[in-house]
Formats: C-alpha cells, sequence, structure tokens
C-alpha cells in the first residue's frame, strides 16, 4: 500500500451551476485516467483516425459509458464476440486482455489488429502460462464474468480455480501439485487481502509473485480516498457501473463510514441536495472533464482542496503494431508534403493526455 503524502493546494471555486450548500470539495489525487487506460484510449483514437469507419473494438475499450459512447459517435463498433468482426475490418482489443483463442481469432479475421492490453494485464497472463507450464494449479482472485478475469482464466483453463471469497477458497480441493496465487489487477486490497489470507492457510507452501498484481493505479485512487473520507459528509465516486475499481471505492467510501456515498457517470446523476464538505474522486476510467463538470454541478461555497498522496509518472507507449503503423502514416505524409523524412517531427503520445484526445476526437 502507498504511504500516504499530503499536499494541499487550494483551487480557485467553479462557476456556479445552480444555488449549493455544499461548502468545500476535497478533490482526490490520484484519481481517474490510469496508465493503461490512457494507453488504450489513445491507440483507439489513432485507429479512428488511421481507418476509415467503421474500426471495430472488441469488447468496451474501457468500462465507461460516456467514453465509450464518445467512440460509438465516431464510428467505432463494441463487440462481444469475435466472429461479428466483417472479415477484413480494422479490430481493437481492450485493455482488459482478451483469450489466446480470441487474440487468433481476431488477427484471421481483421486486416489489421491492435491489442490494447494493459501491460499489468499482461503480466497476470504471463504468470499464469508460466505457472501452469511447470505444472501448478493456480487460486485466482478475481469477479465472476468480469472481462479481465474471463480472459485470464482462458489462459490455462485446465488449471485455473476463481475464487471471490474465504468460502469459496475453503471449497477448493487439495491439489497434488503446487500451488501458485494470482489476481485481477483491479481489487480491493480488502478484496484481497482475507481471501489470500485464507488461501495462504488452505495451502501453506503457496507461491506468489514477487511483485504484486494488484494495480499500483487502483491501489493509489484507494489510499487517496481513505485519506480524506473521515472529513466528509458525502462522497462523490465517478465512473460506471460495470467497473471494477470503481465500485470498489464507491465500497471504501461506505465503509470508512461516509453517510453518503455516490456512484455517478456525470453530475446530472447527482442529487441537487448535497451539503458540507463532499469528497470527490473518478476511477481509473473517468474522464477528468467530467469530474470538473461534477465540482461545477456542485458549486462548492469555499472552492475546493485538493489532496495529493502520490504523484503518478508511469507510462505506457502505444502497442508495438501501432507504433510502426503510425510511424508509417507520419513518413507517408510527410513525404507527400514534399519535406524530408530526416526532418518530420517524432510523434509526441507521452505528451498528449487521453482527456484531450477525447474531447478533440
Amino acid at each position: 500500500m502507498v504511504r500516504p503524502r499530503h499536499k494541499r493546494v487550494t483551487v480557485e471555486p467553479v462557476a456556479s451551476l445552480q444555488e449549493s450548500d455544499v461548502e468545500k470539495v476535497v478533490l482526490c489525487s490520484p484519481r481517474g485516467f490510469c496508465a493503461g487506460v490512457e494507453m488504450a484510449i489513445k491507440a483507439l483514437a489513432w485507429m479512428v483516425r488511421a481507418f476509415e469507419p467503421p474500426v471495430y473494438c472488441y469488447h468496451e475499450i474501457v468500462h465507461n459509458k460516456l467514453v465509450v459512447d464518445r467512440f460509438i459517435d465516431r464510428g467505432v463498433i463494441f463487440v462481444d464476440d469475435i466472429s461479428d468482426v466483417p472479415q477484413g475490418s480494422p479490430v481493437m482489443l481492450s485493455a482488459h486482455g482478451s483469450a489466446p483463442e480470441v487474440v487468433a481469432a481476431a488477427k484471421e479475421r481483421g486486416s489489421y489488429v491492435v491489442d490494447a492490453v494493459c501491460p499489468l494485464v499482461t503480466k497476470v497472463h504471463h504468470e499464469v502460462k508460466v505457472r501452469a507450464g511447470k505444472g501448478y494449479q493456480i487460486v485466482y482472485i478475481g469477479h465472476d464474468g468480469h472481462e479481465e478475469a474471463v480472459g485470464t482464466m482462458a489462459v490455462a483453463p485446465e488449471s485455473i480455480h476463481r475464487v471471490q471469497s474465504v468460502e469459496e477458497v475453503n471449497a477448493l480441493p487439495d491439489f497434488d501439485q503446487p500451488t501458485a496465487l494470482l489476481a485481477q489487477t483491479t481489487l480491493s486490497h480488502r478484496e484481497w487481502d482475507s481471501v489470500a489470507e485464507a488461501a495462504r492457510e488452505r495451502y501453506p507452501d503457496l507461491f506468489t509473485p514477487s511483485r504484486s498484481d494488484l494495480c499500483f493505479a487502483t491501489t493509489n485512487r484507494q489510499s487517496a480516498l481513505m485519506g480524506v473520507a473521515e472529513r466528509c459528509d458525502a462522497f462523490v465516486v465517478i465512473g460506471s457501473a460495470n467497473s471494477s475499481n470503481t465500485n470498489a471505492l464507491a465500497q471504501l467510501a461506505n465503509e470508512a463510514g461516509c453517510p453518503q456515498v455516490y456512484r455517478v457517470n456525470g453530475p446530472d446523476e447527482l442529487p441537487k441536495d448535497l451539503s458540507g464538505v463532499v469528497g470527490v474522486t473518478a476511477g481509473a476510467s473517468a474522464p477528468e472533464d467530467v469530474v470538473q463538470n461534477v465540482i461545477s454541478f456542485l458549486s462548492p461555497t469555499l472552492g475546493v482542496e485538493e489532496v495529493t498522496i502520490t504523484e503518478e509518472d508511469e507510462y505506457f507507449p502505444p502497442p508495438r503494431s501501432l507504433r510502426e503503423l503510425l510511424t508509417a502514416v507520419d513518413v507517408v505524409a510527410t513525404l507527400g508534403l514534399g519535406g524530408p523524412v530526416s526532418a518530420r517531427v517524432p510523434l509526441q503520445d507521452r505528451k498528449v493526455g487521453a482527456s484531450d484526445v477525447l474531447t478533440t476526437l
């Protein structure tokens, strides 16, 4: 768990949209887009610009309704079965990771395939493959039906056993083989701790990776919330209902004793009678412009206090296949304009935020 380091910044009050009884907004940082979501959103945006519509995406690119709707408006078609992709169409695979057979089917059908899986999910897939190859039985802590869990379990379906509770751990068989413990990356520590402890008690020689499977961004957002929750009369968690890490944030706010907790897609889902000190955070797939719209709706009379527990500077570059495509397009465009390839300006992906990409999409 990240050790909290508080840095308080007073932000000027935002424009009022209503008569407000909210005194102050306490804004958590880090919040919103993580490095994996940044990479996936920008990658799909590049696909939209590089190909004639429609571009197909297997599953929602990230679990956020507003983000998905923005891409639908630009001609992206999201499918839950790769066979729904017409032969020869450009295809992107979502950030949550896909089963090996889905990746193979996409490459067979698609004219151009980009796998936008988060590198942290790739790490878990690799560990499943390695442990299964060495004869391990794998206890995997994850949510039933979650796309990341489904994709991970498909890597070695005969060797992996998904659990979500202590009771499910206790119901597992006694394995004759060595046993490993892995996890869905977006779990909260509270979801992980008791189940992992039960697994260790059940299988004393349990293997666990040297580096936690739990996503650092998820952990940071949870730590930021817990650092301010006791000060708040209400808490607003921005993100969609099918986002695991967003739901974990809302649950933590409830467990911290916040009298009112609201998980919302945007300001239109908030009640109009909030008052006092309101905490605000956002799940890892929620855009920053929605955060600012929520703050505008709350219109705090004493402004916004941003509380930062740590700085995040992680960056995941676009998938290699997409980088190669963008470089080729860039070279062709430079030559078409009569300029020397040696003089072209390199792509500045790292300097462009996904929220800005969505705004200008």
